[in-house]
């Protein structure tokens, strides 16, 4: 598929995400086309012991919290974090759980405000070195529960990110990362550990974490790829109402369930895809998802044998790299390339 015209491939893609259009179609068409599709929902069928609706798409029995309480996270979060205050005075001994001294630990938490949002959650970078990263997430009077905390410790991983990359880059003007993927997949990153900073043992690289990273690929990928013909659909068609808009959208987010994911879950025309606002609020950010969680992937894996200060000293290592092209800091970070390769071979070494 050739999306749309030059000026809108090089401003989104070539330009801003410096990943050409088609590479990233492929990327994902060969994920959401391949057989490890059918073994893992062969798996989630086997474990609900019945067979998939579409609302499996979202399936989380993988994640390690399925099976903990969402009560007693919360009563727990509450009590370690009733303000906003009480998270970022806690952001050091986080980062010491993760391996970081206690003074790097200080030093990227003097660059980060925490501040209660409006809406979901998100994290703000630092503007220069002079404005400090700003943590944002949901904290209710009575304190921040789960949700609110596993998005805190998401966006924290941006700002760790977004510190590390500004104030401790050898040249300023290489600050940054390759492309939002990228700080998405650090958001991943520490996402992924938010028991872990809870007190409930080591996160690592399982069973269960890659089926989980898997199937979470094969949910955001859909979505992604239909936010992409949307715009494409868009460019094509200049001057249309807001209610052709909805009307093309839908055929797109029907048309590419049932190509990849009808054969799994069932339900034709079905244009659940077509839920995120993201698709028109935030133009062409979702393909930053999907991007984020292969480039995780990639680090997952490099990181899995490294525990404590070598693994806060590697990811540090990593995202001192700065804004080279993605290739390339993959290459650095990694010895590899953007790719599902890792994953598919990963899922197919499983034996399910």
């Amino acid at each position: 598929m050739i999306y749309a015209t030059k000026k809108f491939s090089v401003r989104n893609f070539e330009g801003d995400i410096e990943i050409p259009a088609q590479k990233i179609d492929s990327l994902f068409r060969e994920l959401l086309g391949s057989e490890q599709v059918k073994t893992v929902a062969a798996e989630i069928r086997r474990r609900l012991g019945r067979e998939l609706r579409p609302y499996d798409i979202w399936y989380d029995g993988f994640k390690a919290r399925s099976s903990i309480s969402e009560d007693d996270l919360s009563a727990q979060t509450r009590r370690l974090f009733p303000t906003p205050d009480a998270y970022r005075q806690q952001i050091p001994s986080l980062l010491c759980k993760l391996g970081f001294s206690r003074d790097n630990a200080e030093d990227i938490a003097s660059h980060i405000v925490v501040e209660p949002a409006r809406g979901s959650g998100h994290a703000w970078p630092c503007v220069g070195r002079q404005e400090p990263a700003r943590l944002r997430t949901r904290i209710a009077p009575t304190g921040m529960d789960y949700k609110g905390y596993n998005i805190a410790v998401h966006e924290m991983g941006h700002n760790i990110e977004e510190v590390i990359s500004i104030y401790r880059i050898d040249h300023y003007m290489l600050r940054g990362i390759p492309n939002t993927g990228f700080t998405e997949a650090s958001a991943f990153l520490y996402q992924h550990r938010d028991l872990q900073l809870l007190g409930y043992g080591p996160q690592k690289l399982d069973r269960e974490a890659v089926l989980d990273a898997f199937w979470g690929m094969y949910e955001i990928m859909g979505v992604s790829m239909v936010d992409m013909q949307m715009w494409q659909w868009l460019y094509n068609n200049p001057t249309a109402t807001a209610a052709q808009l909805r009307e093309a959208m839908l055929e797109i987010a029907a048309r590419v369930w049932n190509e990849y994911y009808e054969p799994v879950l069932g339900e034709h025309d079905c244009v659940l895809l077509a839920i995120y606002s993201h698709i028109v609020n935030s133009p062409m950010y979702l393909p930053n998802y999907p991007i984020g969680h292969i480039v995780q992937f990639q680090l997952e894996e490099w990181l899995a044998d490294k525990e404590g200060s070598e693994w806060a000293k590697e990811y540090e290592r990593c995202y001192r790299l700065g804004r080279l092209t993605p290739d390339q800091w993959l290459r650095q970070a990694v010895g590899g390339q953007l790719s599902v390769e890792p994953i598919l071979r990963k899922i197919e070494s499983l034996g399910i």
